[in-house]
C-alpha cells in the first residue's frame, strides 16, 4: 500500500534548519522541566509511601478525602481520582508513611514479648512468662517472627502484643499463628499502615462509604524507592549504549551517534509531556521509555538501511540528497506502520484506567516522537557527522576514488 506517489522525492532537509530548532526547544524544555522546574512527580515506586485504591460506595469528592486522612493522623496526603466508568467513585491514597513500627515501638514490643537482645537483661516484669529467644520485623511493619525455647502461649503472646501503646493484631481467628512446630516459631500479623488508613476513612467517613476492603495496598520505602529510580535511569542509560554499539555494527560508526541523539531526544520528549502535565512517573512509565527507545531505533535502522542502500546506488548524489530519496522511499512504510501501532495504544488511552491510561500517553507520546526524530533528528545529525569529521565522504567518496583511479591509468599511458 502506497500512501504518497511512487518515485515522488520530497525536500525534508531543505527545512531541517527550522525541525532541528524545534528538536532542540522542546529537547531543552523536557530537560529544564524534568530537572529545575517544575520538577517531577514521582509515584510510590520512586520516592516511597503507601499507596490505596479504594472504590467508594457511595459519591465522595477528594477534598473530602483529603480532609479526612489528615484527621486520621497522616501527613500531606495525596488523594488522586482514577477514571473508571465501573467504579465512578474511585480514588488513589497516597500517604508518605510506610511501616507501622518506630524504633520506640519495636523496642517496646520486644520487651513485651520478653525478648533481650544482645545479652542485656530481661525486663523484670516477664518472671514467669514465656521468654522469646527471637524476634524479627518484617520492613514494612505488619508482620513479626517469634521464636521460643518451647511451645509457645499464643494467647499470651497476643496480650503481650496488645500491651504496647499504637499496635493492633490484624483480626483474624488465626493470628498469631504457629508456623514451625519444630522451632516454635510464631507469626504475628500487625495492622499495616494502609489497614489503618482504611479503618480512619470508616470511622471518619462511615461503613456506608467506604468499603471493607480496598482494591489493592502497595508501599515502598524511601531507600527502596531511591534504588528503584537510580535502576530505571541506568537502564535507560545503558541501552542506550548497547544500541549505538548494534547500530555502529550493524552500519557505520558516522551513523550510531545520530542514533542516539534520537533516543535521547525521543525519552526526554516523553518525560517531559509527563512534568508538564503532572502526570506520575511510575516504573511503568519507565517501562515505556524503554519500549520508545526499541521502537525508535526501529524505525531509524530502516532509514539508515535505505540510505546505506542508495548510498551505493547513486554515487553522483550528495548526502542530503540520498538522505530525502530514502525518507521518501520509506515515508509510506513509516507512517503505516507507526498509523497503526498509535491506534491501538489510542483504544488503550481513551477507554484504558490507571497505570495503563498512563503507559498508553507515553508511547503515543514516544511514538510520535520517534517517528519524527528519524527523519529530522538522526538523519539530519549523521549528515552533520559526515561532513563535520568524516570530511563528506559517504557519497562522494567511491565517485571520487573511480576519478582518482582513471587520471592515475591516463598518467600512465602519457608516460608510456
Amino acid at each position: 500500500m502506497e500512501l504518497f506517489k511512487h518515485g515522488k522525492i520530497y525536500d525534508f532537509m531543505a527545512i531541517r534548519a527550522y525541525w532541528i530548532t524545534f528538536s532542540l526547544l522542546m529537547a531543552g524544555i523536557s530537560l529544564f522541566s524534568a530537572t529545575v522546574w517544575p520538577l517531577p512527580t514521582y509515584g510510590t515506586d520512586f520516592k516511597g509511601g503507601t499507596e490505596v485504591e479504594v472504590a467508594f460506595s457511595k459519591s465522595v469528592d477528594a477534598a473530602t478525602i483529603r480532609s479526612a486522612v489528615h484527621r486520621v493522623g497522616f501527613a500531606a496526603p495525596d488523594v488522586v481520582s482514577v477514571t473508571d466508568p465501573a467504579n465512578p467513585n474511585r480514588f488513589l491514597v497516597r500517604v508518605q508513611e510506610t511501616s507501622n513500627l518506630d524504633e520506640h515501638k519495636r523496642d517496646s514490643l520486644q520487651k513485651a514479648l520478653c525478648y533481650a537482645a544482645n545479652d542485656e537483661a530481661v525486663d523484670p516484669g516477664c518472671a514467669g512468662r514465656q521468654h522469646a529467644t527471637e524476634v524479627k520485623f518484617s520492613p514494612g511493619g505488619d508482620k513479626i517472627t517469634a521464636r521460643y525455647d518451647q511451645e509457645p502461649d499464643l494467647e499470651g503472646v497476643a496480650t503481650a502484643v496488645h500491651s504496647v501503646a499504637g499496635v493492633e493484631l490484624r483480626p483474624g481467628g488465626r493470628n498469631p499463628q504457629v508456623v514451625s512446630q519444630r522451632d516454635h516459631k510464631v507469626e504475628i500479623q500487625l495492622k499495616s499502615k494502609g489497614d489503618q488508613l482504611m479503618d480512619g476513612l470508616r470511622r471518619e467517613l462511615g461503613a456506608d462509604v467506604v468499603p471493607e476492603n480496598p482494591l489493592r495496598v502497595e508501599w515502598v520505602g524511601p531507600k527502596a524507592g531511591k534504588q528503584l529510580r537510580d535502576a530505571a535511569v541506568k537502564s535507560v542509560a545503558i541501552a542506550i549504549v548497547f544500541i549505538m554499539a548494534y547500530v555502529a555494527f550493524r552500519f557505520d560508526l558516522r551513523f550510531a551517534p545520530g542514533g542516539v541523539v534520537a533516543l535521547v531526544h525521543d525519552a526526554l520528549v516523553v518525560v517531559g509531556v509527563f512534568v508538564l502535565f503532572k502526570r506520575e512517573i511510575t516504573l511503568s512509565t519507565i517501562a515505556a521509555v524503554l519500549t520508545i527507545v526499541g521502537y525508535s531505533i526501529n524505525d531509524t535502522v530502516v532509514v539508515y538501511d535505505r540510505i546505506r542502500e542508495n548510498l551505493g546506488k547513486h554515487r553522483g548524489k550528495t548526502f542530503a540528497q540520498i538522505i530525502n530519496l530514502s525518507v521518501s522511499e520509506t515515508l509510506s512504510r513509516t507512517l503505516l506502520t507507526s498509523g497503526a501501532t498509535l491506534l491501538s495504544f489510542l483504544a488503550f488511552f481513551i477507554w484504558g484506567t490507571g497505570v495503563i491510561k498512563d503507559f498508553a500517553l507515553a508511547l503515543l507520546v514516544g511514538i510520535v516522537a520517534g517517528t519524527y526524530s528519524s527523519i529530522y533528528v538522526a538523519a539530519p545529525f549523521t549528515e552533520w557527522i559526515d561532513k563535520r569529521f568524516f570530511g563528506g565522504n559517504a557519497s562522494g567518496g567511491a565517485r571520487r576514488k573511480a576519478g582518482t583511479t582513471r587520471a592515475q591509468g591516463k598518467k600512465a599511458a602519457a608516460v608510456v
